[in-house]
């Protein structure tokens, strides 16, 4: 994926998301095209429309902060947003990590922890959204249907934004599926702003755009969210219907990993049935740590 002509695209889609009236302008008879025109963009944010266009275009890149600023103003964006713009337009200003590859491992560490969460769900998530691990409670919710120890092969691993889109089981389970795949495809999209040269990513999102016209059309309407906390309601096959909380913690390393958990008010149904849920039998064994991770 282009820096460069992903700056455009979303510069763009998000233009044509503004009203002239959004921004304190007068609207003059019918438009050829949708929202604001690039020269009043240019105008609102203070800049030349020549320097805007080349912006739109992909063609200048490592725009000043004060720059990225004013045009983030001027397009209304919220913090998230924000970041993905100055993602976008200042690649440069981003650290020289090397992303993930596919042998990536789930730290022992941190298996030992979500094991230890007997009565919580919870799943170790890669950069990419891949399952790094999970604990028991945290497979018996989210996949069942696949093995325990799915993850281990890192060519075959799950892939959460995958099947959410890929899988009918994983569908199924989601009572509002749109708004779920709304915030996976947010979260992607501000993930492949911050990391343009990942080869594994780009390749994620290819495969979803060709198997998944529900995710073409979410994607190429460049949301950008960063999805750390909520609500989600689950309709489960063995336990029925879940509502619960999530909250993703990032590591405070380089890895990228995540660590998907879900809780239950005390006393709720959903905490009944999670209860429920521990006592199913196991489809795997749980995953050896000594030989299956490393440090």
């Amino acid at each position: 994926m282009s820096n460069g002509s992903e700056l455009g695209e979303f510069l763009r889609v998000r233009r044509a998301a503004l009203q002239p009236e959004d921004v304190g302008l007068r609207n003059y008879g019918v438009r050829r095209v949708p929202g604001l025109r690039r020269e009043e963009l240019a105008m609102l944010a203070g800049v030349s429309n020549t320097y805007y266009t080349r912006l739109e275009q992909g063609i200048s890149t490592n725009a000043s902060e004060a720059v990225i600023d004013a045009i983030a103003r001027a397009l209304n964006l919220n913090t998230d947003e924000r970041l993905h713009l100055f993602n976008l337009a200042r690649p440069g200003t981003k650290s020289k990590r090397r992303a993930a590859s596919r042998s990536d491992r789930a730290r022992i560490g941190t298996v030992r922890l979500i094991n230890s969460m007997g009565s919580t769900p919870a799943v170790v998530l890669g950069r990419r959204s891949e399952v790094l691990a999970w604990n028991n409670l945290g497979h018996k919710l989210v996949a069942g249907h696949l093995a325990f120890d799915s993850p281990n092969d890192p060519a075959e691993r799950p892939n959460m934004t995958k099947m959410l889109f890929l899988d009918e089981h994983t569908r199924a389970l989601y009572m509002n599926w749109p708004e779920e795949a709304a915030r996976a495809v947010s979260s992607l999209r501000l993930l492949a702003g911050a990391t343009p040269n990942d080869q594994e990513l780009t390749a994620v999102v290819g495969e979803l755009t060709l198997k998944s016209p529900e995710f073409a059309k979410l994607w190429a309407k460049h949301p950008v969210q960063n999805c750390m906390s909520g609500l989600k309601m689950m309709h489960h096959p063995e336990v029925g219907t879940l509502e619960l909380n999530f909250e993703v913690l990032a590591q405070p390393d380089e890895s990228g990993h995540r660590i998907l958990m879900y809780a239950a008010d005390e006393g709720s149904p959903a905490a009944s049935g999670l209860r429920l849920l521990a006592t199913t039998p196991e489809s795997a064994a749980p995953i050896n740590e000594t030989v299956h991770f490393s440090p």
